[in-house]
């Protein structure tokens, strides 16, 4: 299985029509993630930068706390089932639009997910395909405004 392309992490980019500080403000508030993240929704502050939020796919509370590095344009989410739980297995990296020649008023998201101990093939997968959709309503809401 290590072997297979995509078995270890999996990544989604999407461009989008606004700056990098604004994309990058947005991927580090851990409530705008309500716009997006479908496998926390309903999310709320629970105390002291930690969110929770319970997933459409099953119902399960998912608890979340962002780190943030506005610098690099990063942002690193440690997720897990219980607030003592938490590992860091998503980030979202931010490429200014000028660095690729697209020019201020646009970047890239990126969004990469690492395989943790014990996801079925089954959850891999669906995984994979929830990626593709989250960048895409994450593009969707950065250029509506939210």
């Amino acid at each position: 299985m290590a072997g297979e392309p995509g078995a270890l992490a999996h990544c989604a980019t999407a461009e989008v029509g606004v700056p990098a500080a604004t994309a990058y403000a947005f991927m580090a508030d851990g409530l705008k993630q309500r716009h997006w993240a479908l496998g926390s929704l309903d999310r709320r502050e629970v105390g002291d930068g930690l969110f929770a939020g319970h997933s459409l796919f099953d119902g399960k509370e998912l608890f979340v706390r962002l780190i943030g590095d506005p610098d690099l344009l990063l942002v690193d989410y440690h997720l897990g089932p219980a607030p003592n739980r938490l590992r860091r297995l998503v980030e979202a990296r931010i490429v200014r639009g000028t660095t690729l020649g697209l020019g201020d008023e646009r970047s890239v998201v990126t969004l990469t997910h690492w395989r943790g101990e014990g996801v079925s093939d089954e959850e891999w997968n669906l995984t994979y395909h929830l990626w593709q959709t989250e960048v895409q309503l994450i593009r969707g809401a950065l250029e509506r405004g939210l």
